[in-house]
């Protein structure tokens, strides 16, 4: 185990940094005056904040910790995740971030489950209530996986055991969220966006010039690390022999880009609440941008980890980034990026805990209630941020007895379940004039169910990603069920484009 020299340096900007987080998330909170600003920050960012919360809320702890050590555990193949993913951000900003954002806004849509019921209207309340529980139980692991990744961070800085490191990720970042809810959280990812991109960024350039001028790592450079790894670590198919065993992992590995096509909530709320088409162009283009250098520098810590400590080094993979971070800077420098790993944990959480209990608040709560109507906004806003509470304890409690602590594990399962099945949903409400209710309705039932099977009997080590089957499977259903029902009469002239 590693430590930071200087702890007490560490533990000064942890401090600080958690406080202005805390501090800035209530300061954002005095503006919500209704649940609408609560949930989507009263449709009015401008792009560049959108397009940095966006990427902050994606590139969790997945990015930072996950994907670098699926890279460090497998070679050149782990890449093709990092390929697939950015290859999904690019078309998601091109093709369905502006159509999105107007089709949403005719629908006056305040959550993503808002929008679908309102754009799939006959069926629109079983659409509603399906999707917000499916939503909600997912991200009780994708939340999760958040806690997993804070707990392995301290871990590795401070040998704090997991079980208490989730905790404490838990008390940082629940206030400001349940206070503050949609405003407090996309402007804090800003920041934690930024301290993510220099992470990346400069963590393998530095990593290139450590193994050159240390003699005592493992190999002096990333090429002579792969060579003398085992064979599959410089093969790009994991030293799978044939086309279709290579096209397997290759397409199993890239699958992450299915989740990207505008079927992840929290990514879609970011493109429901873009100011204006102006708005929209300058938040795609900050959005791939950042992408590319993140997916650059995230695959690139995996190789540079496996030069310095060899690819039987770390007791967890998912470790590489901290254990890099603390072997490459000096202490105040590593605990700046260690807080950016910290940051990545936290922009997920606090996104998709605002999202989770808004949908499950506003679309089963409250509408529940009795003299519904009669609720006031001040009510509503509270029973929110309780909800927000009481969404984040039960995810606590999943980190807990998930059965892998693989970060990279958990958040495939909830990609799966819930991106890769809502991508074909908005996709067909964008882009199909045919697709309607009750193929929405059809392609998210059968897509989470299909996810929960699918992983249950282990198939998806053995056979195929989750994420892939899910969105060939969901695709079908789409294609079938729309093929021999109706369109629905009010989706004829609400096509967007």
């Amino acid at each position: 185990m590693q430590y930071v020299n200087a702890g007490s340096q560490f533990v000064v900007i942890m401090v600080l940094y958690v406080a202005f987080l805390i501090g800035f998330g209530f300061w954002q909170g005095r503006k919500v005056k209704n649940s609408e600003d609560y949930a989507i920050a009263g449709r009015s960012l401008p792009g560049w904040v959108a397009a940095l919360s966006e990427r902050a809320t994606a590139e969790s702890s997945w990015c930072l910790l996950g994907l670098p050590g699926v890279v460090y555990a497998a070679g050149l193949s782990g890449t093709w995740t990092a390929i697939g993913s950015f290859l999904g951000v690019v078309l998601s900003w091109l093709l369905i971030a502006r159509p999105l954002r107007k089709d949403a806004e005719r629908c006056r849509a305040v959550t993503f489950t808002d929008y679908l019921s309102k754009r799939f209207g006959p069926m629109g309340t079983w659409i509603k209530v399906f999707s917000s529980c499916a939503i909600v139980f997912f991200f009780f692991f994708y939340v999760g996986a958040q806690l997993i990744g804070g707990a392995k961070t301290f871990y590795t800085v401070f040998d704090i055991p997991l079980n208490l490191g989730m905790l404490l990720t838990f008390a940082i970042v629940i206030p400001y969220t349940m206070y503050g809810g949609f405003g407090s959280v996309v402007y804090t990812d800003c920041v934690q966006a930024l301290v993510m991109l220099g992470a990346l960024f400069l963590a393998p350039v530095f990593g290139v010039w450590y193994i050159h001028t240390h003699p005592e790592v493992w190999a002096s450079s990333i090429t002579e690390a792969l060579a003398r790894s085992a064979p599959s670590y410089s093969s790009w198919t994991g030293g799978a022999v044939g086309f279709f065993a290579g096209a397997t992992v290759v397409i199993g590995e890239g699958s992450w880009f299915f989740g990207f096509l505008g079927g992840l909530p929290q990514l879609a709320t970011r493109f429901m609440a873009i100011r204006d088409d102006r708005e929209a162009c300058m938040a795609r283009n900050v959005g791939i941008l950042w992408s590319a250098c993140a997916y650059i520098g995230a695959p690139l810590i995996g190789l540079v980890g496996i030069a310095v400590f060899g690819p039987a080094g770390l007791s967890d993979q998912e470790m590489v980034t901290p254990s890099l971070m603390l072997r490459l800077f000096h202490p105040m420098l590593a605990s700046l990026f260690l807080t950016g790993a910290i940051a990545a944990m936290l922009s997920t959480a606090d996104s998709l805990l605002v999202l989770a209990s808004t949908e499950l608040a506003d679309n089963v709560i409250i509408p529940r209630l009795q003299r519904a109507r009669d609720v006031s906004q001040e009510r509503m806003l509270r029973i929110s941020r309780l909800t927000t509470g009481a969404v984040a304890c039960v995810a606590l409690l999943a980190a807990y007895v998930v059965p892998s602590k693989l970060i990279n594990t958990v958040v495939g399962y909830a990609w799966a379940g819930i991106g890769c099945t809502f991508s074909v949903v908005v996709l067909g409400a964008i882009f199909s004039k045919r697709f309607n209710s009750k193929a929405a309705f059809a392609t998210m039932v059968v897509g989470v169910f299909f996810t929960i099977y699918w992983n249950l009997m282990g198939y998806e080590s053995t056979i195929m990603t989750a994420r892939t089957m899910t969105f060939v499977v969901c695709c079908v259903v789409a294609f079938v069920v729309s093929l021999l029902t109706e369109p629905d009469p009010v989706l004829e002239a609400t096509k967007v484009g």
